[in-house]
């Protein structure tokens, strides 16, 4: 019946790898813990059983529905040892333009919401999100929140479910993290808290420092310090490390995964403006053999030996954006080199002859327009999406409804995201598109990942004083102002 909220001094400030961390580290010493995020922006998502629109959680062991959440709360719950669920993450928002986005609610579609509606549409998400928060409250131990982007977005403050109004919301004690690499920590620290209204402020119970590299000594006068004017503790500085990398939530850092060795295999992984689920090609840079990088300049595919075109929240645009960049010539002449093309989902989609959008899904009712006629496939899109699970590894999320040959010579198209990450699907691909032997286990790198930040975590943060802390609630705190205390 507790809970903690881990919120952000910016975006990307490393609340994810917080929540999964403690996540992993409560989970050892037997707690049952669940992970939540209200509202997550971001394409790169996961299917998982239960889906549901009426604001509860999947508790009934009946309902086989598939739906959506962030990949990063599934991430999340594999580090809890729980199953994942809508709950979890019971708004997902994946954006299909500078200024719309398509809404997930309760891992369903439920239509769109524009930037500038956005105030006024957020009541209802606010209700599910609220609703499925208190659901899992009601079952769980502890309950790990994650905020989104920074809880000092004031002008957002009014109609915000996410972070301190979920905080007011289940009485949340909140700590906020962020990465000191970036420099201006303590500004950040002592703005984020000042820039709150006396009740949010009462809430937030102290720091976390991320990504911190040097001597601990050397940064301990500074939280002293921080203490002294805000009334608030440091809980713990979790050093940076460079085996530490998790299932990415958006595509604020796609920097691939570079090989250790010289001579390695190229793969260019083309970096589509609304790229989505990049996380298919993770597998991928686990292998010692491979060089993975993210390109978006057709002179960088000259010299690869494998072209991933990935997954894609708009097809058709971003197809558009191929060709205007001169990408499409570049693929198109890789290909008829002989050497390997491989596409996933959207990516899979462009391969083929033609696109058509009669319920202009995408945008403009009635559209049809040419793949890259690589494969003879046919891509339909319809108003339903396809949600569906695969074993042992894999999914679908998509509205194409694709016909035809996924094959041919070297190009090949798959729908099934996540499909590399079953090791004897990779080694097979691998072999046959690329002569080479397949050098990792991608379950046994995930895991080990999961247990490397359990690890960080329980060095490095206070687990016992955020424990006690989401079981008491924030203590009585000063109020603190813009100027010096």
């Amino acid at each position: 019946m507790t809970a903690l909220l881990v919120a952000g001094m910016t975006s990307d400030a490393g609340k994810s790898v917080v929540v999964t961390g403690l996540c992993r580290a409560f989970a050892r010493r037997g707690i049952a813990v669940a992970p939540y995020k209200a509202q997550n922006m971001s394409n790169n998502s996961m299917v998982v059983t239960g889906g549901s629109r009426d604001g509860r959680g999947a508790t009934s062991s009946t309902d086989e529905r598939f739906g959506e959440i962030g990949r990063a709360q599934w991430v999340q719950a594999l580090a809890a040892g729980v199953e994942p669920e809508v709950a979890m993450n019971p708004v997902l928002l994946k954006p299909g333009s500078d200024r719309r986005s398509h809404v997930i609610r309760m891992g369903q579609p439920d239509g769109e919401v524009s930037a500038r509606d956005w105030q006024t549409g957020r009541q209802r998400l606010a209700e599910s999100a609220f609703a499925a928060f208190d659901d899992l409250r009601s079952r769980f131990d502890l309950v790990v929140a994650e905020g989104a982007g920074s809880p000092t977005e004031i002008n957002l403050r009014s109609s915000d479910y996410v972070n301190m109004g979920l905080a007011q919301h289940g009485r949340v004690p909140t700590v906020v993290v962020g990465d000191i690499d970036r420099g201006g920590w303590f500004a950040s620290a002592f703005g984020t808290l000042a820039l709150l209204d006396e009740a949010d402020q009462r809430l937030v119970a102290g720091f976390l420092v991320n990504r911190f590299r040097g001597d601990v000594d050397l940064l301990r006068p500074g939280l002293e310090d921080l203490q002294r004017r805000t009334g608030r503790p440091t809980y713990g500085v979790l050093p940076w490390h460079p085996d530490l990398w998790l299932d990415s939530e958006d595509a604020l850092d796609l920097q691939g995964r570079r090989a250790p060795v010289d001579g390695a295999v190229k793969v260019a992984v083309v970096r589509l403006p609304r790229i989505s689920n990049f996380t298919d090609v993770d597998a991928l840079g686990l292998e010692p053999g491979l060089d993975v990088a993210f390109v978006s300049d057709p002179q960088r595919l000259a010299d690869a030996d494998l072209v991933v075109l990935p997954g894609t929240r708009s097809t058709i645009a971003d197809l558009a954006w191929l060709r205007s960049r001169g990408l499409d010539a570049a693929i198109l002449r890789h290909a008829a080199a002989g050497r390997p093309v491989l596409g996933i989902c959207g990516g899979c989609q462009m391969l083929g002859t033609t696109i058509s959008d009669p319920d202009g899904v995408e945008g403009s009712a009635g559209a049809v327009v040419e793949g890259l006629g690589l494969l003879d496939l046919v891509t339909e899109f319809a108003a339903e999406k396809t949600l569906r699970l695969h074993e042992p590894a894999g999914y679908e999320i998509h509205h194409g409804r694709v016909t035809g040959e996924r094959t041919r010579g070297a190009v090949t198209g798959t729908m099934v995201h996540g499909s590399l990450e079953d090791d004897a699907a990779r080694a097979d691909y691998l072999t046959a598109a690329l002569g080479i032997t397949s050098g990792a286990s991608f379950p046994e790198a995930r895991a080990r990942r999961l247990d490397l930040l359990g690890d960080l975590v329980e060095e490095h943060l206070d687990l016992d004083a955020l424990l006690d802390l989401a079981q008491d609630g924030a203590p009585a705190l000063p109020v603190v102002t813009g100027g010096l205390a």
